[in-house]
């Protein structure tokens, strides 16, 4: 299960643009660096758009076998948890296993009794080679993160045991902690792994939070400088957690909602190629609006669709918000009307949607908008996937375009 030292998870809302994406990669591999890509979709994104973990299967299996692609590649159950998983198990060979919601749990006194034991040993001032400062640990701190964090893990651990019993197969797993309000400290992570590691749960990709804003499809909102120092600082965890622990020696960060953040990219790309770390980046839900691009960038129908999208989502702004409310920060008084967008030809429109911030048309509250939009397409069911086959080209242009030019290159060539 070679995941490889660097990984994309790559996602598709509505299961056809697997080529497109996988294109991108592919030109990546002839420039010299091998990406593995990793499908992944959402029990709540399958819900909405009526689709099955398998769709995902057969599509990354269709794309890889005719476009000749030999590497490794995988199909995430992304962000399950004990009431999900199981949808996934025959589909799936990675798994995210998603404990936000058990943080801050309360741990049994015999949980937090065998956790203080077993990490006495590091109570004072621990070093992490690569940080110049030690960290002072005592046994309230030690209190305090398995308040936080040890029962999140011991679910964690159970969900991936049921997986074990009940696949039998290889499977990649990560453990996903992004999804909370505060991001975890260097010590926090350090024995936040340690724990990771006795529950006996090889993961090979773990999704920290980091300070800041992680919005859907747009760029980062936050201090620049300090994510910088906590994914320097967390890579440096990592690898002497991989040391201590007895992790898999490939275990490495990975940066959910990463979409986007363009940023952020030289100051992940500096720190990957100063450490020599690998990494796994989430970019799902921007394929869809590559597809609203390509749409409108057809004109005639096409433009047609995407402008009858933008009114409905507009008209339900509030409905469709609901469940995306901590990853999106739209105003609506910035949105354009309706009755305005059905005035714009496919440049106006697209330049409002494309994330180009050199372009002072685009707007990041119309693309967030969108961007939650495609339950408005889902609705529409075989009308929609008809125009993305009438319109192959244009769409497909665009995506393989997003994913190679403003995703790949910065990070990675």
């Amino acid at each position: 299960m070679d995941l490889g030292h660097y990984s994309l998870g790559i996602g598709d809302r509505f299961g056809q643009q697997g080529r497109a994406q996988l294109a991108a990669l592919i030109e990546a591999k002839e420039q010299g660096v091998t990406i593995t890509p990793v499908w992944n979709k959402s029990f709540r994104e399958h819900q909405i758009i009526g689709t099955h973990p398998n769709d995902v299967r057969q599509e990354a299996d269709a794309a890889c076998r005719e476009l000749g692609w030999t590497a490794s590649y995988f199909v995430d159950a992304d962000h399950v948890n004990g009431e999900t998983v199981d949808l996934f198990l025959p589909s799936s060979d990675f798994f995210t296993i998603d404990i936000a919601d058990e943080i801050d749990r309360t741990p049994e006194d015999s949980q937090m009794n065998a956790f203080l034991r077993r990490f006495a040993p590091y109570v004072g001032d621990l070093r992490i080679p690569g940080i110049d400062q030690p960290f002072r640990v005592d046994r309230e701190a030690l209190k305090s993160i398995a308040a936080h964090y040890l029962s999140a893990i011991m679910e964690a651990g159970r969900i991936y045991r049921h997986i074990v019993h009940e696949k039998q197969d290889e499977f990649v797993v990560e453990v996903s902690m992004d999804e909370t309000d505060s991001p975890q400290t260097p010590v926090e992570l350090f024995f936040i792994l340690g724990v990771v590691a006795d529950a006996a749960i090889p993961a090979r990709t773990f999704a920290p939070k980091f300070s800041g804003s992680f919005n859907k499809g747009v760029d980062y909102v936050g201090d620049v400088d300090l994510f910088a120092l906590e994914f320097e600082q967390d890579l440096h965890v990592v690898n002497h957690a991989v040391e201590q622990f007895n992790l898999p020696k490939d275990l490495k960060l990975s940066v959910h909602s990463g979409s986007d953040k363009f940023i952020l990219y030289p100051r992940i790309r500096g720190c990957l190629k100063t450490q020599g770390a690998g990494l796994h980046l989430k970019t799902a839900g921007t394929t869809w609006l590559e597809e609203l691009i390509g749409l409108a960038e057809a004109g005639g129908d096409g433009l047609g669709m995407s402008k009858a999208i933008y009114r409905k989502a507009y008209q339900r702004i509030e409905a469709i918000s609901a469940p995306y409310a901590t990853v999106i920060d739209i105003e609506k008084e910035q949105l354009p009307s309706p009755d305005t967008v059905d005035t714009w030809d496919s440049e106006a429109y697209t330049s409002r949607l494309r994330h180009d911030p050199n372009d002072d048309r685009y707007n990041k509250h119309v693309r967030q908008l969108l961007h939650i939009g495609y339950q408005i397409a889902a609705e529409m069911g075989d009308r929609y996937l008809r125009a993305l086959k009438a319109h192959e080209e244009s769409i497909a242009k665009n995506v393989t375009l997003n994913l190679f030019e403003r995703h790949i290159k910065p990070l990675f060539l």
